[in-house]
């Protein structure tokens, strides 16, 4: 039997919640029944990942395709796609971030490829865009959905989002949670060596958070808390993991607020679950998701999680039970509630097991992987 060529595409392959996943269903869906191509920017830290898994032949790495709008590269990297699925006869296209769903499903209508999967990480608008560039991307999608067989969502909250602004029908979305490896996560002891290594003590109270240097991810927002927590408790180290255009500044706001000591930026890393395990209380100070696996990923080991509610949030994290919401911008009741955790070691224990037990098959990865190719089946 002729296995179905399955081609996808994403921007860029930097640590995120929507590489992870894709990595994930690479691994994971029978290379018996599917040949998998993929599509993407030259440049991110999963890259090497992405190779091993697809091969060299089956995998484009274009110089061309890039998260800022450039419209003589942009129209270079459909070209591209264009070409690429045209030469490797694609039969399925699933297309994943923002400006890789654009260029992706725009290039697999005019090469008529069948079938067509696009899954939303969150939507390319938001409100902390202005109005024009919002409408446009807006625009984008409406028209880009009118090419989309399915359109996979990651939280409800995205597909009520895009119902809401006319983007599709109720059938043509599926939601499939983001999955993880549980095993992973959950024996996964305090890495005490990791702790010496980055030159903090055995007995200090460690706050964390895993983000692209990003406005989305709002850094500066966590250096803010890191600030007033320090005054009740001067001893905790915080540690800020990812890297992005934002870094410049986030370490000026360090230095102005002399917390060069108590703040760690640590750069990208691959090994989260250690870096999560030495972590007392996990921190998102996001201004828009569709669902963080960060999140996820924090309370599979038991840890209190500490986030801001927006998007898909609160359909994993229970507020006063697994963790605890806070509105968009509002430092004063995040470093309230978090000073709260660190005063109490019990409540903290407490409600990391409860978020651990809390989550069920539906973040599993094999959960994940299942769904997706049900739904590939079914078309």
């Amino acid at each position: 039997m002729s296995k179905t060529r399955l081609l996808y595409i994403i921007t860029k392959l930097e640590l995120g919640g929507a590489q992870k996943q894709l990595l994930s269903l690479i691994s994971g869906i029978s290379k018996d029944e599917f040949e998998i191509f993929l599509f993407s920017s030259r440049h991110g830290l999963l890259v090497n990942d992405a190779l091993k898994s697809v091969g060299r032949n089956n995998f484009w790495r274009s110089l061309f395709l890039e998260r800022e709008i450039n419209p003589f590269k942009d129209f270079i990297a459909l070209l591209e796609i264009y070409c690429f699925i045209k030469a490797k006869r694609i039969e399925i296209v699933h297309t994943h971030s923002s400006k890789a769903g654009v260029l992706g499903r725009l290039a697999a209508r005019l090469a008529r490829v069948s079938k067509v999967v696009h899954t939303v990480h969150g939507w390319s608008f938001n409100n902390y865009q202005p109005y024009l560039v919002r409408w446009m991307f807006l625009m984008l999608e409406k028209i880009c959905e009118k090419h989309t067989d399915k359109i996979i969502v990651v939280s409800n909250f995205d597909r009520i989002k895009g119902l809401s602004l006319g983007i599709g029908n109720y059938d043509k979305y599926t939601l499939i949670n983001y999955g993880i490896d549980f095993t992973e996560f959950k024996a996964r002891q305090r890495d005490t060596s990791l702790i010496k290594d980055l030159g903090i003590k055995e007995n200090e109270l460690i706050v964390g958070m895993i983000a692209c240097f990003k406005s989305q991810k709002a850094p500066l927002d966590f250096i803010k808390l890191a600030f007033r927590v320090n005054k009740v408790f001067p001893d905790a180290k915080f540690i800020l993991i990812g890297d992005g255009i934002l870094r410049k500044r986030i370490e000026r706001f360090i230095s102005e607020l002399n917390l060069s000591q108590r703040v760690i930026l640590t750069g990208w890393q691959k090994d989260i679950p250690s870096l999560l395990s030495i972590m007392d209380v996990f921190v998102l100070t996001s201004l828009w998701e569709g669902m963080p696996i960060a999140v996820i990923e924090a309370m599979a080991l038991a840890r209190p999680v500490l986030a801001t509610d927006t998007g898909g949030v609160s359909e994993v994290l229970v507020d006063n039970q697994t963790g605890f919401l806070a509105s968009l911008f509002d430092i004063a009741k995040m470093s309230d509630k978090l000073i709260y955790l660190l005063n109490n070691p019990q409540l903290r224990e407490c409600m990391g097991k409860k978020a651990q037990i809390s989550l069920d098959e539906r973040y599993h990865v094999g959960s994940m992987i299942g769904k997706t190719l049900y739904l590939y089946q079914e078309m």
